[in-house]
This record gives C-alpha cells, sequence and structure tokens, in this order.
C-alpha cells in the first residue's frame, strides 16, 4: 500500500487512532459515526470516541476500499478488507445497515506468539502444548473450531510454526492474516471478481488447485467456509500429511459435522454418505478455541476423529479437556485447568517410532480431575 493511502486512512481515522494505538484493544467496533465500542481482555464496553458525521466515516471507509484496489457503494455495499497495519476490518454500509455504517476492525497482536505464550496465557497446559507439537511433527492433519474471536487464527499460527524446517507449507486465505515463522512458506490471497476492470474472481478452491500442483507438502486454509473444505479433505487424503484449516463450530462434533455441511454446498454430486466417511478418515486432530463468558480464551477440547462407526456417526475421542473448578471472587475469572482424558491417541505409536518425549503416562488425568471428567461423561 502506497504512503500517500497511508496518510489519508491515517487522518480519516484520526476519531480512533488511539484505540488503533492501544494495544490492549482487540477489535473495535463501530456502529455509525456517534457509537463505538471496543473489545478489551475478552470483554466489550463503549467508548466516548465518535466520528463528526456519517460522511467522515463513510470517506474512510472509501479510502481503504480504495488503497486494496476494492469498492464499496450502493452496488457493493459490503467490504473485507484489511489495514496497513494488517489489522482485518469489515463495513456494511446504509441503507443495508439501519445504524448508519458498520465496522468491525480485528487487530492482530504485532508480537508473534508461540506455544510457550498459550501455556503463560492459561490457554494450554504444558503437556497438552508438547503433545500438539509432536503431532505437528509427525503431520496429524488438524482442523482449529471455534466461533468469532476464540482464537482460532492465534492457534493456527502457533501450530504452523512448528511444521518441520524441510518441509514446504502453502497457505490460502480469503484475506492474508497468517503470519506463521516457518521457513519456508508461500502465501496465496484470493481476489474478488470487479466487473468494472474485467477482473475476474480467484477463489479459495481455485488457488487449491494451483497449489497441489506447486509441489506442497502441507496446506493450510485459513478459514473454511465453502465448498473448498472438500478439496482441502482431498489433501489430507493424498500425501499431504500436516494439512490444516480452521472452521467455525463450538465442539470437535459439530465441527465435523460442520465441515460435511460445507462439503455438500454447491453442485457436488458425492452422496453424503461417501463425504462423511471422507471426514472422519481425512481429518485426525481438532484444536477447539472457545471464548468463555469471563472473557478469557482457552484451549476447550483436543480430541482425535477416528472415523464414522456402523449407524454413520462420528467417532470423537478427548485426548485433553479444559476443566473449569471453580470461579475467582474478586476478578470474576474462570479457575480451571486442562487435563489429559485418559484416551491413549491411536498414532501414539508414532510418537514412540520418532522417539517423541512423550509418555503414556501423560494421559492419565490426575485424580482431583476424574470427577470432573465423569460428570460430563453423564451430560453427554
Amino acid at each position: 500500500m502506497s504512503s500517500v493511502f497511508q496518510d489519508a486512512i491515517g487522518s480519516l481515522l484520526a476519531p480512533i487512532k488511539n484505540l488503533l494505538d492501544d494495544s490492549s484493544v482487540s477489535e473495535i467496533m463501530i456502529n455509525g459515526p456517534h457509537e463505538i465500542f471496543v473489545e478489551q481482555k475478552g470483554l466489550v464496553h463503549k467508548v466516548p470516541n465518535k466520528f463528526p458525521d456519517e460522511e467522515a466515516l463513510m470517506a474512510s471507509m472509501r479510502a481503504i476500499a480504495q488503497s486494496v484496489g476494492r469498492i464499496i457503494d450502493s452496488d457493493n455495499p459490503r467490504l473485507d478488507a484489511r489495514l496497513p497495519d494488517g489489522s482485518r476490518i469489515a463495513v456494511v454500509i446504509p441503507p443495508m445497515a439501519k445504524n448508519g455504517t458498520t465496522v468491525a476492525i480485528r487487530k492482530f497482536s504485532q508480537e508473534k506468539l508461540g506455544l510457550k505464550d498459550l501455556i503463560n496465557f492459561g490457554s494450554l497446559s504444558a503437556d497438552a502444548a508438547r503433545f500438539l507439537d509432536c503431532c505437528m511433527y509427525v503431520g496429524k492433519n488438524t482442523l482449529v473450531s471455534g466461533g468469532t474471536g476464540s482464537g482460532k487464527t492465534t492457534m493456527l499460527n502457533v501450530l504452523g510454526s512448528r511444521m518441520p524446517k524441510t518441509q514446504r507449507l502453502l497457505i490460502i486465505e480469503d484475506s492474508a492474516e497468517l503470519q506463521i515463522k516457518a521457513e519456508h512458506v508461500v502465501q496465496f490471497e484470493t481476489r474478488k471478481a470487479n466487473k468494472d476492470r474485467a477482473i475476474s474472481e480467484v477463489s479459495i478452491r481455485d488457488l487449491i488447485e494451483s497449489a497441489l500442483r506447486l509441489r506442497p507438502d502441507r496446506i493450510i486454509v485459513g478459514e473454511v467456509r465453502g465448498q473448498e473444505a472438500l478439496d482441502l479433505l482431498n489433501a489430507m487424503g493424498t500425501g499431504h500429511d500436516g494439512s490444516m484449516g480452521t472452521v467455525h463450530a463450538n465442539t470437535p462434533l459439530d465441527a465435523c459435522t460442520r465441515l460435511e455441511t460445507l462439503c455438500l454446498m454447491g453442485e457436488t454430486k458425492i452422496p453424503p454418505d461417501a463425504i462423511r466417511s471422507m471426514v472422519g478418515s481425512a481429518l485426525q486432530i481438532i484444536v477447539q478455541c472457545s471464548r468463555y463468558h469471563d472473557g478469557g480464551r482457552r484451549t476447550s477440547h483436543i480430541s482425535e476423529v477416528l472415523g464414522v462407526d456402523a449407524h454413520g456417526r462420528y467417532i470423537v475421542r478427548d485426548i485433553f479437556k479444559w476443566v473449569q473448578t471453580g470461579k475467582d471472587p474478586e476478578t470474576g475469572m474462570f479457575q480451571g485447568e486442562m487435563v489429559p482424558c485418559g484416551y491413549v491417541p491411536s498414532f501414539f505409536e508414532q510418537f514412540v517410532a520418532n522417539k517423541l518425549p512423550f509418555p503414556k503416562s501423560k494421559f492419565r488425568p490426575p485424580e482431583w480431575a476424574l470427577p470432573f471428567l465423569s460428570e460430563k461423561k453423564k451430560a453427554a
């Protein structure tokens, strides 16, 4: 992006400059020119910042759209783009947006996080982090599942950075956001169609097709939300072990069903039973990211997918699970710990064969957690 555009955007976004500069603010939500909310530490509250009027807010959005070669107007009332600092911005304008121009700016940490940081934040236990590290080393196909703002992108960044240095990683996204620290990384970004400029669309499906011809060891799809789910599963099942993606779902089981539904979108003629079998055989690990009511983002489950049973139901076994044990009366923060569930994954022998330092005893739950785990099983 040219410095002219950066200066223009900086000037037009002056009413929220202090929010953009504040590292404690993770998201800025603009509901028309006079109502702005922010997310800090996982909780949302209103701030006094305001734009002068609707025209000023709209002008800033037009400048952002122009800077990335897109248009936002009555014929194109939606925008997904990036700011110069890498933040993600989504916009909907009137008359679709009844409150006025509505904007959400998702800020990403400039600091690249690792597994140790997730342990320090309380998102993962040390044993669960080490387990995921081993899974990345042996190339387990992994799906990161979770709701909006649950930390899926952060988790994918961390996991992608743990792949062996000798492997070539191809990343495919709608809007380039992943910042994976690896030696051999190639990043692709989709392109929207623009009839006025005779520019054709380049979709995630198109890029996966190209990626498969570019000698990838692993493929990462930043967010799976359409028919590209089928292409990712094909890649996972045809020698690209350790491929990954993210999907919007609330539980590991829901993630399997969600992926199946996405595969069936469009004009696919593959029977649902065959799709279900493909999901069950291609996926191996699901990492469930959750955003709790205290504002905390935690990895709630690490589970293995074992295919489908005789009734066509997905077989999913929890390996690690976050267990809430209480609530701090002063801070309101949930208290708990990620614990093993007593299940040894089917691929554990690969850890042994590769001499990875993860003994079988690490899957044994602590005595104090047994009542909590048994309660969860009864509830299920």
